[in-house]
């Protein structure tokens, strides 16, 4: 997906909800803090999005520019609504939201998660496919060990929870270093 896409996305469910702002998590989320990233970050079809003020209309961008709709079909891309429990993120994530706003939103909001909290999310769900984007993140130097590890503390996990976290994104790092590709700390 593409910046442009994403913008689509949010034209077309502000359309459909009448809604002004929206919540974009997930791998494209990154496309609000860096509009151009390398093509590992593109590959998903798919934008998971809510509308900030009325989460219960998710079902209704779903069922309208979901997955194997007409609009999906037309375009090649589609949204995913989710709602504020798909993406478990650190506590003052919408601090640090990318504000997209312009005419190919049709002015509306779309607030796109800090590469940060995207792969603090991600790691916390910890799928195949987090794992390798979370990766990516790090090679592409987008976040550094340091500034991940220095913001675990702020997930709204448990203790244990917290000390998993810490060691699964050393292994990752290490993963990353071990296989040739320079990551600094910080």
């Amino acid at each position: 997906m593409t910046r442009d896409e994403l913008e689509h996305i949010i034209r077309a469910a502000g359309e459909i909800t009448n809604e002004y702002e929206f919540v974009i998590v997930g791998s494209q989320s990154m496309l609000g803090s860096v509009p151009n990233p390398e093509e590992v970050f593109t590959v998903s079809m798919e934008a998971d999005i809510y509308p900030l003020h009325a989460p219960e209309l998710a079902d209704t961008i779903d069922s309208a520019i979901g997955e194997a709709s007409p609009f999906h079909q037309q375009f090649g891309y589609y949204a995913q609504g989710t709602n504020p429990a798909t993406a478990l993120l650190p506590k003052d994530w919408m601090q640090r939201v990318h504000r997209v706003q312009n005419a190919g939103t049709g002015d509306r909001v779309g607030y796109c998660l800090d590469v940060l909290d995207l792969f603090l999310s991600k790691a916390v769900a910890g799928r195949e496919k987090d794992r390798e984007f979370c990766k990516a993140l790090l090679v592409h130097g987008y976040v550094t060990p340091g500034r991940v590890l220095q913001a675990v503390p702020s997930m709204p996990i448990d203790d244990k929870g917290l000390r998993t976290l810490r060691a699964t994104i050393r292994r990752w790092v290490k993963a990353v270093r071990d296989a040739g590709h320079n990551v600094p700390e910080e």
